[in-house]
This record gives structure tokens, sequence and C-alpha cells, in this order.
């Protein structure tokens, strides 16, 4: 959320300075470890309409903001396919009773379509006769999210934006837009998401475990979600046969080593959709915690006249953050957002509102 709102405010001409806690690769941050799935109707089973609305909005506008960067980006608009295996037949029953909830209500969104084994097939050949029944989300997609970043770095260097990595800063450390004071911003954005928890009474953090593998006998077309019992399980294919394997949600705010559960957990999941992720290679197992309001909901909210701080992405960070984006771009140019009430976002006030 950082570097996107950093490279767009440079590319309108401003001059930005950016401090981050942590390193140019982004290592130790959740935006790193994340899938990038865009599938707003499959996550509108975790979460509110608002959110499905911003995740659509979302989808519209990442081909766009991608076509301004000058590395490029992997992007992909294939749609998203929902596999259970015979015995978790009453789940999905669940989760396609809350889709088709969901596509009455948004008509934006197309609705989920029933598969039999051979569509599943015809759809995803690789999968061959598996599975008996399936549902397919023709509306969404995925990004590489560590490509994204690498080209956000890239794109903020072009614009000569002041960097300064390993640098942890609060926004109590400046004083925006106040006359008579030297070598201050006009304005102040904190998307420190974790960070900002010693200000943000309810941040807390939800552990996720990803495992990512190299399978060259594996050939997705699309993201894959298997439907599970206990925590939404989805396989993403990136270029090249690497994958990422997804991911556990735990109430902790533990950064310790994945545990020996999720990870036989997660790859025995994969196994169970493609037997070629058996001779897989293993890249990475990550753990990270997501940064969750109380109502696990997004919110923006003022601390001061110029100061604005935007957290609580929670799982649908790269869902959502276009319509952040833009949600902010609109509170500064207007000092009102239409598409926040659009998208049910909370924008809070801490301080008095300027007259």
């Amino acid at each position: 959320m950082g570097r996107l709102l950093a490279v767009t405010f440079a590319q309108a001409g401003h001059r930005v300075t950016l401090h981050e806690a942590g390193a140019p690769d982004a290592t130790g941050s959740a935006a790193r470890a994340a899938a990038a799935m865009l599938a707003p109707l499959a996550e509108s089973a975790v979460t509110e309409n608002g959110v499905v609305r911003m995740g659509s909005h979302g989808l519209k506008r990442w081909p766009e903001l991608i076509a301004q960067l000058a590395q490029p980006t992997f992007f992909q608009h294939n749609g998203t396919l929902i596999v259970w295996h015979r015995q978790d037949a009453a789940e999905a029953s669940r989760f396609q009773r809350q889709l088709d909830t969901t596509a009455r209500a948004m008509p934006e969104l197309q609705p989920a379509q029933t598969l039999d084994a051979a569509a599943i097939s015809a759809l995803e050949p690789a999968l061959g006769q598996r599975f008996a029944q399936g549902l397919y989300l023709p509306g969404e997609g995925q990004l590489d999210n560590r490509q994204l970043l690498a080209a956000l770095l890239h794109q903020l260097e072009q614009l000569k934006v002041e960097l300064h990595w390993n640098s942890p800063r609060s926004p109590e450390e400046f004083s925006p837009g106040k006359p008579g004071t030297a070598d201050q911003p006009d304005w102040v954005f904190d998307c420190r998401g974790l960070g900002a928890k010693p200000e943000w009474q309810g941040l807390r953090g939800v552990r996720g475990e990803v495992v990512r593998v190299h399978a060259p006998e594996v050939t997705l077309l699309r993201p894959v979600r298997l439907v599970h019992p206990r925590y939404p399980l989805y396989i993403a294919p990136k270029e090249d046969h690497v994958f990422v394997i997804g991911a556990t949600e735990i109430e902790s705010e533990d950064m310790s080593p994945a545990s020996v559960r999720s990870a036989l957990e997660l790859l025995s999941a994969a196994y169970s959709v493609h037997s070629g992720f058996a001779e897989a290679r293993l890249l990475e197992i990550s753990t990270q915690c997501r940064p969750t309001l109380i109502d696990n909901l997004p919110a923006v909210r003022f601390t001061g006249e110029r100061s604005l701080q935007i957290n609580g992405l929670y799982r649908h960070g790269f869902l959502i953050a276009p319509a952040m984006l833009d949600v902010v771009m609109e509170l500064l140019t207007t000092g009102d957002s239409a598409l926040a009430r659009t998208f049910d976002l909370r924008v809070d006030h801490l301080t008095p509102k300027p007259v």
C-alpha cells in the first residue's frame, strides 16, 4: 500500500519521501508472502459485501496501474476454479450458497458456474477426472506480488523518490503542514500494517503459513481453491511452474517458522489436487501475520488535519489496494469520498475536522 501510494503521488508531480522499516526487497512484509489472488466472489465466503465491491473495483484498476510501470508484472484474468473431495461435499454446498447469495446481491459480479467432471477436465486439463464436481468463477484473476513489489520499487527509483530503507518511523515524529516548520512534509501517510499497533487500538496479527514450490510436472491455467473444513486452501500458479500454496489462518501473532502440521496439511492438499506436486521442489515455507482490525475490515483514519493512516487490509491486501488508493486520492482532492461509502469503508477522524 505504501509503495503504491508513493508511486501515485510521485507520478502526479509531488515530492515524496518514503521511510520503510525493512529492506528494498520487502523481506518480512505480509505483501511479499502473499499469493496476490484477485478473487472477490470467492472471498465473499469469508468477508463483507463492501470488501467484495472493493475487490471488483480492484480487478478493473490493476491492469491500468500495472500499465503505468516500466517493469512487467504477471497478471492473469482466467477466473478461479473451486474443487472438493467427496467427503467435503456438505462444506462445498454451504460455500456455493454463500457465493449465490453474493451474486444475487451484486449482479455486477459474474456468478459461479457449476461444473461436472468433464467440464473441470476441459477447463483445467491437468486435473483430468480427479474431481466429480466443481465451480468456476469466471471474473477473477491474480498477479505476481513479488514482481509487482519490484516494479513499484523500480518506478520509485525512476521517479527520484527519496527512499530510506531500514528506517522505522512513526507519524508522531513529523509535523505535517505546520507553517514555520522547516524540513517537514505537507502530508504524512502511515501504511505500516502491524507496525502501527502501538497507535491503533484493536490492530492485531493473524498468522498465515505459505509454501512456494517449483513443480515442472504441474500446469494449472488459473488459481485452484480446494474446499477444506478448517481453512480456505488455494494453489496459485505463477510463471515458470512456480506455485504458491496457502494459507493457514491462525489467531496468533507468532512469527516463528511454520509448524510441521501446517506444512503437511498444505502439501498433502496440493498433492490431492495434482499428483505432480509429489516431485515438486520446495522453494520456501514462509510465515507472516496479516494486519487485521477488530472487525476484520479495512479502515482509513485521519490522526490530524494532514496525517492519514491506512490499515486493516487483512487477507485482502492485493485485492483491495487499488480501491484503498482511489479512496485516499478522493479524500485528498475533495475532502470527501463517495467511493468509501460505496465500499462501506470506514473513514474516521480522530481530531475535529478542519473548518
